[in-house]
């Protein structure tokens, strides 16, 4: 079964930095642990896809506006508290085993080499719509 692991980040959340205050050894060290998570992750044929996100400043959310030209909206959006920071999509037996992933991401290295313990959501990625429908 393929689970989607997000990364997602609140100011409720978090008690570190934001990732633009690091030492630019703890942002490498931080690299490092992703790179060498991910290729763990694709020798063991876990590893579909993992991408990091740019910044939520960064962000636009367009609309259709039907049949003019669609409404796109810059960031960054004050009233958004949350936002995704990046993902993985990970091919494994069991739920067990895509929350073992997500633990051990969560303890990617931050400021002083201290686990960041992140919030990662964990959500089945579904191969088709229900049965019933």
């Amino acid at each position: 079964m393929k689970y989607m692991l997000l990364m997602q980040f609140s100011e409720k959340n978090v008690d570190f930095p934001k990732i633009d205050e690091w030492r630019p050894e703890e942002i490498q060290a931080h690299i490092r642990f992703m790179t060498e998570t991910n290729t763990a992750l694709s020798e063991a044929g876990e590893l579909v896809d993992a991408q990091g996100l740019a910044m939520p400043e960064t962000a636009k959310i367009v609309r259709s506006h039907s049949g003019g030209a669609p409404v796109v909206t810059e960031g960054p959006f004050a009233e958004s508290k949350e936002w995704v920071a990046g993902w993985w999509i990970v091919d494994c037996e069991t739920e067990g085993r895509a929350v073992e992933i997500a633990a051990q991401v969560s303890a990617a290295p931050g400021p002083g080499g201290q686990p960041l313990n992140m919030p990662i959501e964990v959500r089945q990625v579904m191969s088709g719509p229900p049965a019933e429908l």
